[in-house]
């Protein structure tokens, strides 16, 4: 009989490389197969219900890797609560509607205008489906689980339906109007955009200083006097109608020398202005007036015939310029406001597509408003009014998915007022947590600056406006109206409205005093998709019976703080009087290894499927675990690579866990936690407490600290400890021996709850250990309960002194390190210790109850007092000798003994070893052993 015959070496056909790539995907089958997602839901019935809502991503090619790990954040989430006691549906979600589908047509050489808003519409519901069908299918791929054979989609007829009765309960409430005033326009769009849809980038732009001569001086300024007036828009300049001063500001009137023009310039910028327009100091102040004083004189308009008014303005600073701004009311917020204030004509000169209009003269009509700049310039020129023109570089707004600059433009939209239920709003906030913390107050500080909320978009995919107009233009917005509306659109989707002409969708015998000949026309504009999904905690939480409202999770990246974090909560307020979520947990973004932003151009892009590909999903997914996704986080493959080495070694330990527990039977040779050995016990109640910690970060949304967690436990706790020691009793002792049947009954508990910890996390990997634990109830270790915290009493002293234990363990490995390099020793198993002790050390070592020879890994281990120490050296406080091991080895345990050959059957054999092979292998007797 061969001697590895009596020993007890693991087996497991459980594969040591996980072949993700290929196995993922099958596994990811058998789950659908089988409906374990329906399963759970099953399992979860009647229990308390966790909502994780599922804010929509945009239905518009492959996913990043910024989907991924929102996604992963989210399953994550949602699986720990669904095995931890909690009814957690997930119904995953897609926001359909708006500009970027339209575009994507454009580019495919479909014409809208030639199709028509019926045909156009129905192209690009196609083309949504066909969007939502690979983006199910990438995150499919990726392991998430969720109710993918009903997912909501905001082009649904019976999600329009919903968010069309959200319009209509606002505008019962008094916070949906009609205006006229400037919002932000994209002429890349040909639509209004809101404030979610602009980011800024620095620009170029002309600086221009130019003359407007006082016409009436109201007896304060003289007729040949000038305003220098300033902008950075040249190209508004046919539209302006005033000047704007500081009523505070202190202004000089200012003779150059040689100049037999008097000049007007606010007192403190005059510096500044002297040696930008060449005056140095070789001026004259003529005269100083006060803001006020300038108010309602007139000037002349420097190439149109046209009086330009002087107004104050709170809104004109010292910050650069002369004090005197250029004001187009038509084509800013401030000119504006101070417009209305003073009545001013709102001329608006620039179309849809930002092209000068007849209204702009004919030197500009036909011109693209950025081109005018030249050409308002050169007519500033020709009329000597052109003071300093200079380029400078400022912030300026653009459109996020164009990425072109837009402009201001006063024209009628369709708005959701704020005001009325700002405060409302900021209440509500008190009642949801956030992470991180400082989310609540960017949120607050974004709904407290907000203005009113542009809600009209000049586009046709989209749910429209459901408002019609009488023969005399009056506006109709009356909730029965619109839920009538509402009606139609659930039964037939919202194309309806662009396929029926007005008095089709109105109720039948619907009459108005403002049609007396029974005519109305209906809204061409449709909602801001932000709209859309700033409805789903209607259209979906509070509509579908597995679901309720408001949500207790929603997680997104931190742009969403202005676009659905925002939104969602404005119309949550305006109906339901609440906020939709009780917690908001906000990510960063995903950026290169280099912390550079990722961009298809620059080729610094990780493609969640090509990573699939090559690594598997569970890479990606324990990436996400590893960092901190509250800022922004680096990924690339390089980083992924090394993502992967972790995940080997998770495997390869649960892998050792499985081929030393493959003759464990729970049911048989379980270990009561009283009868363990005492290191058993301590490494148990180690872990009991480790499930404690696991369990609470993953309750506190914590995923890197799980991850943390989990490392340290099997890099340190594990492998350089428990482990190590653990084979030289899992393979020599008997094999139903106390010791052996002590550690494994440890050994089984730890596969099994790690295995239901990290599923969540690594759900491929945990259902392919699952199906290499034969005792184990279930099909699917998705189908199984989280681990409980189990009350083993108090532990803290039993773990105070283990952890006192590892001192000296640290000390010995560092004697036998030194031992090692004077080449006394080879290995550990080579070595004789004697640990000379103090009263305190002998007694922590008394109160262990074991048997430390073992733990240390030595073939002999002695012990005595401090005062025998002589010479030997000192570690860590501790007095220790190393020496090499008397007797001989064992061929079976690699151990040194003293009595080796006690047994004459088994002369190669220690007298220990000989009694467990002769009561267990009793061939041995007859066949004898051979190395």
């Amino acid at each position: 009989m061969k001697m590895k015959e009596t020993l007890n070496l693991g087996k497991t056909k459980f594969p040591m490389r996980g072949n993700l790539p290929q196995k993922e995907a099958e596994r990811e089958n058998v789950w659908f197969e089988n409906k374990v997602y329906e399963q759970r839901q099953k399992l979860n019935e009647g229990k308390p219900s966790f909502m994780l809502h599922d804010g929509p991503p945009y239905a518009n090619g492959n996913i990043h890797i910024g989907h991924a790990m929102n996604k992963i954040s989210k399953d994550i989430i949602v699986r720990y609560k669904s095995m931890n006691g909690f009814y957690a549906p997930f119904v995953p979600g897609w926001d359909t509607h708006g500009l970027p589908i339209e575009q994507q047509l454009t580019k495919a050489g479909k014409d809208r205008k030639q199709a028509g808003p019926v045909k156009w519409r129905k192209m690009a519901a196609e083309f949504a489906d066909k969007q939502v069908k690979t983006q199910m299918a990438d995150f499919k791929r990726l392991g998430i689980s969720g109710d993918w054979d009903h997912p909501y989609i905001t082009k649904q007829p019976e999600y329009e339906a919903e968010q069309v009765r959200v319009f209509g309960k606002m505008a019962d409430r008094g916070l949906i109007y009609r205006g006229k005033k400037p919002v932000f326009w994209s002429w890349s769009s040909e639509s209004a955009l809101a404030m979610a849809e602009i980011e800024y980038h620095d620009v170029t732009s002309t600086s221009v200083s130019f003359a407007e001569q006082v016409k009436d001086g109201h007896d304060v300024l003289d007729n040949d006097t000038y305003f220098i007036v300033w902008t950075t828009t040249p190209w508004t300049i046919p539209a302006s109608e005033a000047i704007a001063v500081n009523p505070n500001f202190k202004y000089d009137v200012v003779l150059p020398a040689g100049s037999d023009r008097k000049f007007v310039v606010a007192d403190a910028l005059l510096g500044t202005a002297a040696k930008e327009y060449g005056w140095g100091e070789d001026y004259e102040i003529v005269k100083t007036v006060q803001g006020n004083e300038l108010d309602r004189i007139t000037a002349q308009h420097p190439y149109m015939d046209r009086d330009i008014l002087v107004i104050e303005g709170e809104h004109v600073t010292a910050d650069a310029g002369t004090g005197l701004v250029h004001t187009a009311p038509g084509f800013g917020e401030d000119d504006f406001a101070i417009g209305q204030a003073y009545d001013l004509p709102i001329l608006m000169n620039v179309d849809d597509r930002g092209y000068m209009t007849e209204e702009a003269g004919p030197d500009f009509e036909g011109v693209f408003y950025e081109d005018a700049n030249e050409v308002s310039l050169r007519k500033l020129e020709e009329n000597n009014a052109l003071i300093k023109a200079q380029e400078i570089t400022h912030s300026y707004p653009f459109d996020w998915r164009t990425k072109k600059p837009v402009i201001f433009r006063a024209v009628p939209q369709w708005f959701a007022s704020i005001e009325p239920i700002r405060q409302e709003i900021l209440d509500s906030l008190d009642n949801v947590e956030f992470q991180p913390e400082w989310g609540h107050k960017r949120l607050a500080n974004m709904i407290r600056d907000r203005g009113d909320w542009v809600i009209s978009r000049q586009r046709v995919w989209g749910v429209p406006l459901p408002i019609f107009y009488a023969e005399d233009g009056t506006e109709i917005v009356d909730k029965a109206i619109i839920d009538h509306v509402a009606d139609l659109v659930a039964d037939h989707g919202s194309d309806i409205w662009f396929e029926k002409e007005a008095e089709d969708l109105l109720p039948a015998g619907y009459t108005n005093e403002h049609s007396p000949n029974g005519h109305f026309t209906k809204e061409t504009d449709i909602m801001d998709v932000w709209f859309d999904s700033g409805s789903s905690h209607t259209a979906v939480m509070a509509q579908r019976p597995e679901l309720s409202f408001p949500e207790d999770v929603v997680l997104e990246g931190s742009d969403q703080y202005r676009g659905w974090f925002n939104s969602s909560l404005i119309t949550s307020v305006a109906i339901h009087d609440e906020a939709p979520y009780r917690r908001v947990i906000s990510q960063g973004f995903t950026l290169d290894g280099n912390g550079d932003k990722m961009s298809k151009s620059i080729g610094n892009t990780v493609s969640p499927n090509d990573i699939t590909k090559k690594m598997g999903a569970e890479i990606i997914r324990l990436w996400v675990a590893s960092v901190d996704t509250s800022g922004d986080v680096r990924v690339s493959e390089d980083i992924l690579s090394k993502t992967s080495d972790v995940y080997r070694k998770i495997r390869n330990t649960m892998r050792y866990l499985l081929s030393n527990t493959s003759d464990f039977v729970p049911a048989e040779n379980t270990v009561a936690y009283a009868d363990l050995t005492p290191v058993d016990q301590y490494f148990y109640a180690n872990f009991n407490q480790l499930v404690a910690n696991l369990k609470a970060a993953y309750d506190a949304y914590d995923f890197q600290t799980v991850y943390k967690l989990l490392i340290n436990f099997i890099n340190v706790d594990l492998s350089a400890f428990y482990l190590d020691f653990a084979k030289d009793i899992l393979y020599v002792e008997a094999p139903n021996g106390h010791a052996r049947r002590s550690l494994q009954t440890v050994l089984y508990k730890i596969l099994v709850d790690l295995d239901k910890l990290i599923l969540p996390i690594l759900p491929h990997t945990a259902e392919e250990i699952f199906d290499y634990l034969p005792n184990e109830a279930g099909d699917f270790a998705y189908l199984t309960e989280m681990p409980v915290v189990e009350d083993l009493g108090d532990v803290t002293d039993l773990l105070a002194r283990w952890q006192q234990f590892m001192g000296v363990r640290d000390a010995v490995n560092k004697a036998l390190e030194v031992a090692r390099d004077d080449k006394l020793i080879g290995k550990p198993s080579e070595a004789a210790i004697t640990l000379y002790l103090t009263e305190a050390q002998q007694a922590l070592i008394d109160s262990l109850g074991q048997d430390i020879r073992v733990l240390l890994m030595v073939s002999q281990l002695h012990l005595a007092t401090v005062a025998e120490a002589g010479d030997a050296n000192e570690f860590d406080g501790y007095r220790i000798l190393v020496e090499h091991a008397a007797g001989e080895v064992s061929p079976r345990d690699r151990m040194y003994h003293l009595d080796l050959g006690a047994d004459p059957d088994f002369p190669m054999l220690s007298a220990h070893e000989a009694e467990i092979v002769r009561e267990n292998y009793p061939e041995a007797l007859t066949e004898g052993l051979t190395d």
